[in-house]
């Protein structure tokens, strides 16, 4: 009887081990650390692939060319610190936009007597730049109707117009003029700041080509 007693504890001994064993082995693995470096980037990572520059897969088909290499359009813009005043320039076109404010006395189509001096110097830039066709755009923010701004901001390029027409005096210079009202603005409507801004007339000319 001996014997039978002690086979239970010693069987029982030793499957206590062997669960102590698997359970120090998962303890073990859940506390691995993770990687110190990224994956892929260790010593024992393989090198990247080389690639043969004269594999014929890399080569333009018989016959094939390039297209002609083309310069991306870079756009310049510089504003006048209080920003009545703003100029783009790409590699196509200048652009000055100037707000309402610096031109105009508030829901007034007339000009100001300050305002020619800016008019002038876009007339020099314009005939620096041997322009033949000039964009005059009028806009306004988005208070009152939509119908008013339509006419208001039309009213006022055309007094911008008029100006430069009679600062160039060249028959060959076609003008394009045009109130798009409340459309396209450029800042936020919801705050005098924004609404300031879109208040504008824009003047838009070819650039020479260098």
């Amino acid at each position: 009887m001996t014997t039978t007693l002690r086979l239970p504890l010693v069987v029982t001994a030793a499957t206590l081990m062997v669960a102590a064993n698997l359970v120090g082995a998962v303890t073990a693995h859940a506390d691995t650390p993770s990687p110190s470096v990224p994956p892929g980037t260790e010593a024992s990572a393989s090198a990247p692939v080389q690639v043969d520059p004269n594999d014929p897969d890399l080569k333009l088909p018989e016959g094939a060319t390039l297209a002609a290499p083309k310069v991306l359009d870079i756009k310049s813009v510089v504003e006048d610190q209080g920003g009545e005043e703003r100029r783009e320039d790409t590699n196509s076109d200048v652009t000055f936009a100037l707000q309402a404010e610096v031109l105009f006395s508030k829901d007034s189509a007339k000009l100001s007597a300050a305002s020619k001096s800016r008019i002038d110097a876009i007339a020099a830039e314009i005939k620096k730049q041997n322009a033949t066709t000039v964009r005059v755009f009028g806009f306004t923010d988005n208070l009152g109707s939509s119908a008013h701004g339509d006419v208001l901001s039309k009213q006022r390029a055309d007094a911008v117009q008029a100006v430069l027409d009679a600062d160039l005096n060249d028959p060959n210079i076609t003008f394009e003029v045009r109130g798009y009202g409340e459309q396209y603005p450029i800042a936020d409507n919801s705050t005098e700041a924004g609404r300031k801004k879109n208040r504008r007339v824009e003047v838009t000319f070819p650039r020479t080509e260098s």
